[in-house]
């Protein structure tokens, strides 16, 4: 239900925002508004406002919108009066604000929500290196444990989101970059760090891994602090505050060093020995297994539970004033819109994989899960999709907003405008790009869905 309402609200929200900037530009343009529509198919709500006795709607598919305008192309025009306010008689300047005002406003939309995010401060993971594996990228830059990142190349880096978003953009620059760390505060180290072997699969997961870079674990003993429910741990029968002594004999002192078992286990019987209520005991555990980055791991679904005070240490808040806010606001919306013209760009040419391009079941799904997160969380993906929302429908593809700017584009070069016969095969072309797009969405959709 959480799901399905956050997917609504989602959906909701980033539609009013585009259609209403369609809507307001028009009106200061002088154009006619008929009809405002969130939403197609039959109206649920139904009411007209105004002095045009605009039509307002809300649709029973909540899967996109229109605004509806006074256009001479569409149906004759039958009161005289109002012939100067049909959409085709305005200038070509006045059609271009009007059509540009909706990706616009979804531009604005996701600067005015990080500037809040930005201004009530966002939670993240400071950016400490845990263990380094053995021949990956950050063990041959000569990486150390415990080091913390200050930098990517020039950007600096105060959580491990930061860093993995700095790492993805320069991923696109060059095969290597340079990483700045601290291991006192005072000790600064730049170390020259190989991207070469990310794929272009890689911005579609984790490849932090894959670098040899891990979040920082402290050591905590092996106890139990937590169980989920139908998992291997529930099922062999482990329980809250259990100690664990042992695994197939071989002692564990360390949360880290049983997880490191389970891990390399997966569907294989283990025995554990455990302290319960100053008592020894024996259990039996087959670890389910799960696929991670294309390997396959143990997992029994316990974890430890961690003191706030250490969880503390490993936490930063990023804050800002509200004009550094503002500005590191419209940074991020920007360095996201470049990002995505670059992936697609990328994509075209077969440098990234079109695993990226996601349909309504995954936007659904991330809605969901941010929203269990927090509300900050959630406004943080509303942000993503309403930047992802502006930059699509900027695209030179007929039938979206860019396909009618690429349109007058052509008039002012050509002094009149495009014939209806192209704009009538335009729409054709721009209908089959856009069913070709859903149909990768809706496949890597389901692909997601049924492989987890």
């Amino acid at each position: 239900m959480v799901t399905f309402i956050a997917f609504i609200v989602t959906l909701t929200v980033l539609i009013a925002v585009h259609e209403y900037g369609h809507f307001q530009v028009a009106r200061w343009c002088g154009v006619k508004v008929l009809r405002f529509s969130i939403g197609f198919g039959k109206p649920l709500f139904s009411k007209r406002f105004g002095s045009d006795s605009t039509e307002f709607i809300v649709g029973v598919l909540p899967l996109g919108g229109y605004v509806k305008m006074l256009d001479e192309r569409e149906a004759p025009v039958e009161d005289m009066r109002d012939l100067s306010r049909a959409f085709n008689r305005q200038s070509v300047w006045k059609r271009i604000a009007i059509v540009s005002a909706g990706p616009a406003a979804n531009l604005l939309l996701a600067i005015v929500l990080y500037w809040f995010l930005f201004m009530h401060g966002v939670m993240g993971m400071k950016p400490i290196l845990g263990e380094i594996a053995q021949d990956s990228p950050a063990a041959q830059a000569g990486m150390r444990p415990g080091e913390l990142i200050q930098k990517v190349a020039t950007t600096p880096v105060a959580s491990w989101q930061d860093v993995r978003w700095a790492l993805l953009l320069q991923s696109l620059r060059s095969h290597i970059t340079e990483v700045q760390t601290t291991s006192d505060g005072h000790n600064v180290r730049a170390y020259q760090l190989s991207l070469g072997s990310m794929n272009k699969d890689d911005s579609e997961g984790d490849f932090l891994n894959k670098l040899g870079l891990t979040p920082h674990q402290p050591d905590v003993p092996a106890k139990v602090g937590e169980i989920i429910k139908g998992g291997a741990a529930e099922k062999s029968g482990l329980k809250l505050g259990d100690k664990l002594l042992s695994v197939n004999g071989v002692t564990v002192a360390l949360w880290g060093d049983f997880v490191s078992i389970i891990r390399k286990n997966p569907d294989q019987r283990l025995s554990l020995r455990i302290l319960r209520s100053g008592s020894e005991l024996t259990l039996d555990i087959t670890p389910d297994s799960a696929d991670e980055n294309g390997q396959r791991i143990g997992r029994i679904g316990a974890a430890y539970h961690l003191e706030q005070s250490e969880i503390d240490k490993l936490l930063v808040k990023i804050q800002y004033g509200p004009v550094a806010a503002l500005s590191k606001a419209i940074e991020k919306t920007w360095n996201t819109s470049i990002f995505s013209l670059k992936m697609l760009g990328r994509m075209l040419l077969g440098q990234a994989s079109w695993k990226g391009v996601s349909g309504p079941v995954t936007i659904a799904s991330y809605a969901g899960q941010t929203a269990h997160i927090g509300w900050e969380a959630f406004i943080g993906f509303l942000a993503v999709i309403s930047i992802s929302l502006g930059i699509l429908n900027l695209l030179p593809i007929p039938v979206l907003d860019g396909g009618h700017l690429l349109y007058y584009m052509v008039e002012i070069f050509k002094g009149s405008p495009v014939s209806d016969a192209v704009v009538e095969t335009g729409q054709r072309i721009g209908l089959a790009l856009l069913g070709l797009l859903m149909v990768v969405a809706l496949y890597n959709d389901f692909n997601r869905f049924i492989t987890g």
